[in-house]
């Protein structure tokens, strides 16, 4: 049975009543759909193995759902790194410092649970705004002990512990790391490049007077923007810097006046907190005529599909159509919207970004 096809009239009822009977009243249709593809797992006489797969995938994406859904409301940061960090570390003490700053902020701190900037960041937070996604493998099972018990989920597979790190977070925070970081920074870049994610402030986090993460600017400079796999605007979706503080301000600072975007169609809406003057309007048109397929950056109301979705309908927006190829300078754009004289001087706790979003 393939997705085009549809389940006899009287399995689907039947279907239908067991999730009544479950008094699943909320997103039926969807817990149908997923019912629906596991019968066509079955009926495709997928192997025993992949089977396991989905399954499991499907059992750590509830327990991880299932951990985060009380904190909600609460703005929350990962923070990456090496797990063979050592406590005597620059690296070590700068994590800690970076958590123990965005946690007095009200932030809550997110963490893959090992050892290493891991620790590091969970102790800066503290256990009361610690949260980890760990992995199990054989030399590393169990969560840091600062991490609660009750504040980890366990994942056996690294793609669902990815998604976990990155879909609950409102900025990012990389400390030097090996394979692991570099994979987690590459794929969190390669998802806000095509869209597929929601701007976030990434911050590259150094040592005092280091060049880790300098060097990694310099290859990207020199090889991959010579070879014109990567956009010239790309790494400026990143600040490299070696402050403690700055990298604080940064992830706080770029939810200030921006507040989420939605595309429509091929219109780019983007929400603000404060109105923005027809003058200002006028002047990120002329700084950023050059990002738009064609047309203007404008005022407006709510889009229609915005008011059937209830979707931050409260906010002043600003819509374009917004050349997509373009999406990684969306960072500039909201850069100069946050420096508007109209932003608020106070700083806001960013929206849920574990939200249904028309770019899933």
């Amino acid at each position: 049975m393939s997705e085009s096809q549809t389940l006899p009239d009287e399995i689907s009822r039947e279907l239908r009543a067991v999730i009544a009977e479950a008094g699943i009243t909320q997103n039926a249709s969807l817990i149908e759909r997923m019912l629906v593809t596991a019968l066509g797992l079955g009926s495709d006489q997928t192997n025993k193995l992949d089977l396991k797969i989905a399954s499991s995938a499907l059992t750590e994406m509830r327990a991880a759902f299932s951990l985060f859904a009380p904190f909600a409301d609460v703005p929350k940061v990962t923070i990456f790194g090496s797990a063979r960090t050592q406590p005597t570390d620059v690296a070590y003490k700068q994590a800690k410092r970076a958590a123990a700053a965005l946690a007095e902020r009200g932030w809550m701190v997110v963490t893959g649970a090992g050892p290493g900037i891991m620790q590091a960041a969970a102790e800066g937070a503290g256990p009361d705004l610690s949260l980890g996604v760990s992995i199990r493998l054989p030399f590393e099972e169990k969560p840091n002990a600062t991490i609660d018990v009750g504040r980890n989920v366990a994942m056996k597979y690294f793609f669902t512990r990815k998604l976990m790190l990155v879909k609950e977070s409102s900025g990012f925070v990389y400390v030097p790391g090996g394979f692991g970081t570099l994979d987690e920074l590459f794929e969190l870049l390669t998802l806000q490049q095509t869209g597929k994610s929601e701007p976030t402030p990434v911050v590259l986090l150094d040592e005092p007077g280091g060049d880790f993460w300098r060097s990694f600017r310099d290859f990207m400079d020199d090889h991959l923007g010579r070879a014109g796999v990567i956009s010239p605007d790309d790494f400026g979706r990143m600040r490299l810097t070696d402050s403690v503080s700055t990298a604080a301000e940064e992830i706080t600072g770029f939810w200030r006046n921006y507040d989420s975007l939605r595309w429509v169609g091929d219109r780019l809406v983007l929400r603000l907190r404060a109105e923005p003057s027809d003058d200002e309007v006028a002047g990120l048109n002329e700084r950023f005529a050059g990002l738009l397929a064609h047309g203007t950056i404008h005022k407006r109301g709510p889009l229609q599909h915005e008011i059937h979705d209830g979707d931050r309908l409260e906010l002043p927006r600003l819509v374009c159509r917004f050349d997509p190829f373009q999406v990684g300078s969306l960072y500039r754009l909201i850069g100069a919207i946050n420096e508007l004289p109209s932003a608020p001087k106070t700083l806001a706790v960013p929206p849920s970004v574990g939200r249904p979003s028309d770019l899933e």
